[in-house]
């Protein structure tokens, strides 16, 4: 479709053109007093808004007008291409720092997902599977929502927000149709409604823009913040087809994984050719092989590793199939592994002599996020055996460290052994009996125990059936009684 694109520059020329963009975006700009804010990922499309919005900030300037704040946005969902997270991190203080010492209102933000809907969070802890197009569960989670939170706040205090985004009609033919039915949509020209926030407006000055035309301006118009942009171009490059990972604002921004910079984990398409091709065309970058290893992993089929049952309990058979459950969370095991596995991983890319000096001390996982998969694990799964920071020390030894719960338990892992010896191989009566015992003990000292008949019977729910195949017999019945039950509806009816 690129090729297919006239260039934007073709009527006029192009400094003429980038003169002309320039005095439009600084007349809308100060129609209004609502708070503006760049949409800023680092990569070329974004790149060039920002660097419009710096030119017009200048021309504001140089005519003596008062400018208003300019907010720069970023989301880091902790889980970013690292060669793109320290490029982005650097531009922003960059950024921030020119200026300030130009005396222009620039202020930059690097949003972060809420600590419990991180990616290693939702899937270590929680056992969440993978994400995949029909449980995409971590672009809401990691991309949308901080800069939701972002905007809705700005435009409660304001009234209005603008968010200012580099999306162009030429990235897609989906793209382009979805600029065009939100330009029919539009209640002010040159601007279309957000897609979640109704007291926010989308400013898309470079949608009209091709690919080239995209690198042709910042080939010829120099970053004013001092980032390089012929690295830019470069880490494209090295990226072969590499696109650029959006600012995301809604679901129907397709995934970045394929050949775009996105999330390194990214499952949602098959290969991850961006980071594959960093890895194959430059020999300094082959450090990241562990994440793609890891990430590819994370794509293989994952029924064995999972629960027959589903985060609640409930036991439900594949349509059209009474031999299959539909998988549930990660089992314990898995989810143990997993974060041996990112750990080990961490080790292996800090060992690599050809690991860059600024992420020498890379982490793949925080401190943060172990202290709220350790609280999952204890307080809501009851794994009681408190096994987290054990595998820490083992796996990253002074790394990370953690403290005592504050809901120091009664059984401990000694204990804990006793009762899963008593039980034998039974797991389902090991599960129940551990589980009334935590809830018992939850509520002992409580004056009031609301609640707790509820926890015992969730206990029960999950944990009756004898093992899997009795699961699985039981819900073929249900099965069974629900067909014949609507088998008879028109009999009922008549």
């Amino acid at each position: 479709m690129e090729n297919k694109k006239k260039s934007f520059f073709d009527e006029v020329g192009f400094k003429p053109t980038i003169t002309k963009l320039v005095d439009l975006i600084a007349k809308l700009y100060l129609e209004d007093e609502n708070p503006w804010v760049v949409g800023y990922s680092g990569g070329k499309d974004s790149s060039a808004c920002l660097q419009l919005m710096w030119r017009v900030l200048e021309k504001i300037k140089s005519e003596n007008k008062v400018i208003k704040p300019l907010y720069v946005i970023t989301t880091d969902t902790l889980v970013e291409n690292p060669i793109v997270a320290t490029w982005v991190k650097s531009s922003l203080d960059l950024l921030r720092d020119k200026a300030k010492d130009n005396g222009l209102p620039i202020f930059p933000s690097l949003l972060t997902p809420n600590i419990e809907e991180t990616f290693w969070v939702n899937l270590i802890g929680k056992g969440y599977p993978a994400p995949n197009t029909k449980f995409r569960w971590c672009t809401e989670r990691m991309k949308i929502r901080p800069s939701d939170r972002f905007l809705r706040k700005l435009s409660n205090e304001s009234g209005e927000a603008v968010i200012v985004l580099g999306t162009r009609k030429a990235e897609s033919s989906n793209r382009a149709q979805s600029i065009s039915r939100f330009e029919k949509e539009a209640t002010r020209q040159n601007f279309q409604p957000h897609v979640n926030l109704s007291n926010v407006s989308s400013f898309l000055p470079i949608k009209d823009w091709t690919n080239d035309d995209v690198w042709l301006y910042l080939l010829q118009d120099q970053s004013p913040w001092g980032i390089n942009n012929k690295d830019l171009l470069t880490m494209y490059q090295g990226a072969t087809d590499g696109g650029e990972c959006p600012l995301v604002v809604d679901t129907s921004t397709p995934s970045c994984g394929d050949s775009r910079f996105g999330c390194w984990v990214c499952t949602l398409v098959k290969q991850d050719k961006s980071m594959s091709a960093m890895v194959q065309n430059d020999s300094e970058k082959s450090w990241m092989e562990p994440l793609l290893q890891l990430r590819n992993d994370l794509t293989e089929k994952d029924f064995e590793k999972r629960d027959f049952r589903r985060l609640t309990g409930h036991v439900q058979l594949m349509p059209n199939d009474d031999e299959r459950t539909v998988p549930g969370p990660y089992t314990k095991s898995t989810r143990k592994n997993w974060l041996e596995r990112l750990l080990q991983a961490q080790n292996k890319i800090r060992q690599n002599k050809k690991l860059p000096e600024e992420l020498k001390k890379i982490k793949l996982i925080t401190q943060e996020e172990l202290d709220q998969i350790r609280k999952i694990w204890f307080y809501e799964k009851l794994e009681t055996d408190d096994v987290l920071p054990s595998i820490c020390e083992k796996e990253a030894k002074g790394e990370y460290h953690f403290e005592a719960l504050e809901d120091s338990h009664v059984f401990n892992h000694e204990i804990l052994q006793l009762l899963k010896d008593t039980c034998g191989d039974d797991e389902m009566i090991f599960e129940i009996a551990r589980g009334l015992l935590e809830v018992e003990r939850k509520h002992f000292k409580s004056n009031r125990r609301t609640g707790l008949f509820d926890e015992f019977e969730n206990i029960f729910k999950k944990s009756f059936y004898k093992d899997k195949t009795d699961a699985i017999e039981y819900a073929k019945e249900k099965r069974k009684i629900k067909s014949q039950g609507e088998k008879q509806l028109p009999l009922i009816n008549n």
